[in-house]
């Protein structure tokens, strides 16, 4: 198979893969260029198996990447929300892809470590076997199956329990923006969970509140005191990391987006993502895929 056929087929998976190690789609574009160039140069006669030799490059490469990144996000000013990522309706067909990527599960992926984020990802997620990722991040089996148990049990004390994107999410989503228009306090509450959190991700580059705002009532007034300040923006719906989401414009262009985490018909979580520098990419769906 030509090398640019072989990377072109399994794109999309080496894309999802990365972006769920880095929890950035530049930083993922950029593990997928470089792995690229690598493998242009590698003799095709030394490759039996070029999906899997394929998976090892990038992983390696986001793993470089990540641990790069982590020092630089110890620095980031006011929280730190995952580069959105834009979805097709296909994700949410998915349901371990979608959980995967979503805000909420990529936010406890960044409390592990980066060999554990790895292994929980392409073990959890991917479904590659233990001695598959040993070769892929440099350790025994061994030892990758104690980082698999640890990872495993970090994640599963602190994921929040998902529901993907779906006509009745979105129709939640409406219901909230029709209640922000009109300024109903309590029914703002009534669509919300009692622990809803919103966190805002500016960068230090725009305005946004810097902590997470959690609890319904504190929810709300935030949230028509935002809608208050913001006049009369442009709206598109739309999906990001599996989630029914809201895009806001300013003169045609976007401004800032919106997730909305939902379950059991309440706005559990509210994602905003503000920072110029995390919308630049915001535009066009990126295929996601566990094949």
């Amino acid at each position: 198979m030509p090398t640019e056929d072989a990377f072109a087929e399994h794109r999309p998976l080496l894309f999802t893969i990365a972006y769920e190690i880095l929890g950035s789609v530049a930083d993922a574009e950029d593990v997928l260029q470089e792995g690229y160039l690598r493998w242009r140069d590698v003799d095709r006669e030394t490759v039996a198996h070029p999906r899997a030799y394929l998976v090892r490059l990038i992983t390696r490469q986001a793993l470089n990447h990540l641990r790069a990144a982590k020092a630089r996000r110890e620095e980031y000013i006011g929280a730190w929300l995952p580069e959105p990522v834009r979805t097709g309706p296909d994700v949410s067909e998915d349901a371990v892809l979608a959980e995967s990527v979503s805000m909420a599960m990529l936010l406890v992926l960044e409390t592990l470590n980066p060999a554990e984020r790895a292994v929980f990802v392409l073990h959890d997620v991917f479904a590659y076997s233990h001695a598959e990722i040993a070769t892929s991040i440099g350790k025994t089996e061994v030892a990758v199956r104690q980082i698999a148990h640890r990872a495993r049990q970090h994640v599963h004390a602190r994921r929040r329990r998902f529901e993907p994107d779906t006509d009745a999410s979105r129709d939640v989503v409406r219901q909230f923006l029709r209640a922000t228009e009109t300024g109903d306090v309590q029914a703002l509450m009534d669509l919300m969970a009692p622990d809803v959190v919103v966190i805002s991700d500016g960068g230090g580059k725009v305005a946004a509140v810097r902590r997470p705002i959690t609890g319904r009532e504190e929810v709300a007034r935030f949230v028509l005191r935002v809608n208050r300040a913001a006049g009369n923006p442009g709206i598109e719906f739309a999906a990001y990391n599996g989630l029914p989401a809201v895009r806001f414009l300013a003169s045609d262009a976007l401004d800032w987006l919106l997730a909305f985490e939902v379950r059991d018909g309440r706005v559990t979580g509210l994602y905003g993502i503000r920072n110029p520098d995390k919308l630049h990419r915001a535009e066009a769906v990126h295929p996601l895929t566990r094949e």
